[in-house]
């Protein structure tokens, strides 16, 4: 911050400089115009003093003149450098009263309007915070600063829960909401703090917002956990564990909290048993599998060649354009009936089960480029869910 108030404080001092340089040089014409009026004064003394001697006799006419030709040569040796006197309009007050008066209003207006407060914080989030309270103040220093920010809002809400602050972080989340729409994970985080907020009590709030993220998500995991804990607490224990078997299944194999999960599942299953119930274990639910038969039109069986190779996928209508599941064969496979599934993802994350609808392509490419060929099939969009076979034909250029 240092440096920004040396910056300033060097345009100021240039901004100076434009109003205070006239006023000092009306100061150096006016002196040599208090040195002009002084010669023309002595001139007129050494004039009145010639025509005193005349008067007394010591002077004739001729020596009168002479001694007021040299008068006048000698005042106009002193006033021939002299620039002519500069008229001010202004007068000499304001000037220099603009010279005190800019940067100050120019200071005024930038603390006003300016941005110090987020150059500091700037600054201060390029440093580690030392503590969680540290953070959470920044963050509040921010939000402030930018009330319509998203993620500000977002992470203070966090801070706030990782402080037991419930209530508040609850307040951010519902401004979060308001900013950024109603995502499903953003309804799961202000749900849960709503919850806690409330003392453990659940509410149709709570019922309510958690219904709209699963009814978005069914994934979400928050709104999961959340119901699992609810259930839980309201000794449903069948229900905390499918709740939370349902969360399990979406953590990553090497997440730290699955085990942590996994001890409330068994503490649910043992009070289940010790109450004279059984746990029921849910129905296993298998990912997306899509059967599909392609094959080659006539006319084009005499223009391709047996070890073309054929690229089969499946892509999402709405989302990343990269196939979901891929298999490849050639030419001479063809008619062959193949399935893809979520098995068969390209990237983990990237799952049949993961988007509601689908398209399917088969595409020939003589240099065995997925991307590109000569020949392809398309179908008409479909669920992602479709059990029935599906028929597809190559009888396309690839455009």
């Amino acid at each position: 911050m240092i440096d920004f108030w040396l910056a300033t404080g060097l345009l100021l001092l240039i901004a100076l400089s434009f109003l205070l340089i006239p006023i000092l040089r009306e100061r150096r014409v006016q002196r040599e115009e208090d040195r002009t009026a002084l010669n023309v004064a002595l001139y007129q003394e050494r004039v009145a003093e010639l025509q005193a001697q005349q008067a007394e006799g010591v002077l004739d006419a001729d020596q009168m003149d002479s001694g007021r030709a040299e008068a006048a040569r000698e005042l106009l040796a002193d006033t021939e450098d002299v620039a002519p006197a500069r008229v001010s309009r202004l007068g000499k007050p304001l000037p220099l009263l603009a010279a005190l008066l800019v940067p100050v209003l120019g200071l005024l207006l930038y603390l006003h309007f300016g941005a110090s407060d987020k150059v500091e914080l700037t600054r201060e989030f390029a440093q580690a915070p030392q503590s969680v309270e540290e953070m959470t103040r920044r963050l509040e220093r921010a939000v402030a600063a930018q009330p319509d920010s998203a993620e500000g809002l977002y992470f203070l809400g966090r801070a706030y829960m990782a402080q037991d602050r419930a209530a508040d972080a609850a307040k951010m989340f519902e401004r979060t909401v308001k900013v950024a729409g109603r995502q499903p994970e953003l309804l799961g985080q202000w749900a849960q703090a709503r919850y806690f907020a409330d003392g453990k009590q659940w509410s149709a709030q709570v019922q309510a917002l958690t219904d709209e993220a699963l009814k978005s998500d069914p994934k979400e995991v928050t709104s999961l956990g959340l119901l699992g804990i609810a259930a839980f607490e309201g000794q449903r224990y069948q229900e905390a564990i499918d709740y939370w078997k349902r969360l399990l299944a979406q953590l990553p194999p090497d997440d730290n909290s699955r085990a942590a999960l996994q001890g409330g599942i068994d503490r649910a299953s043992e009070k289940l048993v010790a109450s004279g119930g059984k746990v029921i274990e849910a129905p296993v639910v298998k990912g997306a599998l899509l059967k599909v038969r392609v094959e080659l039109a006539a006319a084009l069986k005499a223009k391709v060649q047996p070890g073309d190779s054929v690229f089969i996928f499946a892509r999402a209508t709405q989302g990343p354009p990269a196939p979901l599941a891929a298999k490849r064969l050639t030419v001479a496979d063809l008619p062959a009936t193949v399935e893809l599934g979520d098995s068969d993802a390209m990237m983990p994350q990237l799952k049949l089960s993961n988007f509601p609808e689908v398209q399917l392509v088969a595409r020939i490419s003589r240099a065995g480029q997925p991307t590109a060929g000569e020949w392809v099939g398309r179908s008409q969009p479909l669920a992602s869910s479709t059990s029935a076979q599906q028929n597809l034909t190559i009888d396309s250029p690839d455009k």
